[in-house]
């Protein structure tokens, strides 16, 4: 009987242990994503809204997971930059100003990741390494 209960526990113990562990990349995306909503809520939320909805037609949305995925690697550059001319984003066109916003790539990198993956989007993390590289090839 005392060797089944220890088999048991023993059991149950290695089950939590695996169920427990999460993997690198799972975490590394909890951390990018829970700081990006801290970034997304300073410097976007005012513009964007508290859902990604925009402003009518002033301000574009950031749920169409299609543009976003489309411009990826333009996104960095965009929020580091600014944004001028028109745009079209679910077949509505904007062309108000961005202005360019100086943060530095860990945050670009978490906000991204955060917009990537909130307002019915999936990206996945877009990491800080990534961000330096699409930086460097700002148009």
């Amino acid at each position: 009987m005392k060797i089944k209960v220890t088999g048991v526990l023993s059991a149950l113990i290695l089950i939590l242990f695996i169920v427990s562990c999460e993997s690198e990349e799972g975490i590394e995306f909890k951390r990018y994503y829970s700081s990006g909503a801290l970034v997304y809520q300073t410097h976007c939320q005012n513009c964007h809204g508290v859902n990604g909805e925009g402003l009518a037609a002033l301000i574009p949305p950031l749920t169409d997971s299609a543009y976003l995925n489309t411009n990826r690697a333009q996104l960095a550059c965009y929020i580091r930059h600014g944004l001028k001319g028109p745009i079209t984003i679910t077949n509505r066109s904007f062309d108000q100003k961005m202005p360019p916003n100086n943060l530095s790539p860990i945050e670009l990198a978490e906000v991204l990741t955060y917009i990537g993956n909130s307002f019915g989007n999936k990206l996945n993390t877009i990491s800080e390494p990534q961000v330096l590289d699409n930086l460097g090839k700002c148009k």
